[in-house]
């Protein structure tokens, strides 16, 4: 397939999303009948997986794959036709779609793609993959899944945890790959940040319930920041304690906190919690103050191999805009480690 070929698929995938959430001219199209029960469905199959994430998670989708998108983003790579190679990927299942722009990366680049689901995430994919192969057949020998382990690929790009990472960097050791570990992402506050800006960070910090790894999981605030301006402007976010999972983390996290004398802060949503650390658990927001900017960059420094993204209100030119962190273009790799590139490199 050509590069062309792969952009008007993908595109035309966009198109289809963008229908069925127009409503257009979908009633009686079977795979917008059966997305259409999928979304109803998905929490049954993956109690994070709500209605309105789900949606939210396909909208994204059906914004970032247009024509023009997807030519920008591959504009700057020299991908050639040549025999394809077979990719597995190892797909994480913490939020929505998560393993859709490894897929996308993969085929895109001429590879044939190996499927190993995640438990958690293992039914919207497979339906939109279905679409794409209706859209053009020559991706039915490309696309794959494996039931078991992975066996005959070139190349993989497996995504887990940090301790998974451990097993994944061992078992693959022999072929070219990429391996994914725990990532967090940060926010940066000055005390000068306006209301409607607290209110864009609430959606990087609650949206998927916080746990992408695109999720802001801390703050880093001046020294003697008063955080009544922050509590006050993220209550368009309370209803997430209403969801059961989401509950039941925050008030087991808030008892063990208390009951070790934890320093905190509480709004009956969610915990407030000061802590050198990143990875704050479901329902809590870690918190560190720095003293100066100086101070400020050397603790970034220090975590960058363990951050996603870093918000802030343009502090930096690589800092995210509050409110972006779930809005990611194409060429925002995972890890920051340029998926296309890696893959065009195997031969």
């Amino acid at each position: 397939m050509t590069l062309n070929e792969h952009i008007e698929a993908f595109s035309e995938l966009g198109k289809f999303l963008e229908q069925f959430f127009n409503d257009s001219n979908t009633k009686d199209d079977e795979f917008s009948q059966r997305l259409a029960t999928e979304i109803e469905a998905a929490v049954h199959y993956n109690g994070w997986f709500t209605k309105n994430n789900v949606r939210f998670s396909l909208q994204q989708w059906q914004l970032a794959l247009t024509e023009d998108n997807l030519s920008a983003w591959l504009k700057n790579y020299d991908i050639n036709t040549k025999a394809p190679n077979t990719i597995g990927l190892i797909l994480a299942g913490n939020v929505p779609l998560v393993g859709f722009h490894d897929v996308l990366s993969v085929l895109v680049t001429g590879h044939n793609v190996l499927i190993k689901y995640s438990s958690n995430d293992q039914r919207l994919l497979p339906l939109l993959l279905e679409k794409l192969k209706a859209i053009n057949n020559k991706y039915n020998d490309r696309i794959k899944t494996a039931k078991d382990q992975l066996k005959g690929f070139d190349a993989v790009i497996a995504t887990g945890s940090n301790n998974t990472s451990r097993y994944f960097n061992y078992y693959f050791k022999n072929v070219p790959s990429i391996i994914r570990k725990n990532r967090h992402s940060v926010a940066i506050l000055t005390g000068e940040e306006s209301p409607e800006q607290i209110q864009l960070l609430a959606n990087d910090i609650f949206r998927y319930y916080g746990l992408g790894c695109r999720n802001v999981s801390k703050l880093l605030v001046p020294e003697g920041y008063n955080f009544n301006t922050f509590f006050e402007n993220i209550m368009n976010w309370s209803e997430v304690i209403n969801d059961n999972k989401y509950a039941n983390n925050y008030d087991y996290n808030k008892a063990v906190y208390l009951m070790s004398g934890a320093n905190m802060l509480d709004n009956n949503f969610v915990l407030l919690k000061e802590d050198k650390g990143f990875s704050s658990p479901i329902g809590v927001l870690f918190q560190d103050s720095y003293k100066n900017l100086e101070e400020l960059e050397e603790i970034l420094a220090e975590e960058k191999d363990n951050l996603q993204c870093v918000v802030s209100n343009n502090l930096q030119p690589h800092h995210i805009y509050f409110g972006e962190t779930q809005h990611p273009k194409l060429w925002d790799y995972a890890d920051n480690i340029d998926t296309v590139e890696f893959l065009l490199k195997v031969n």
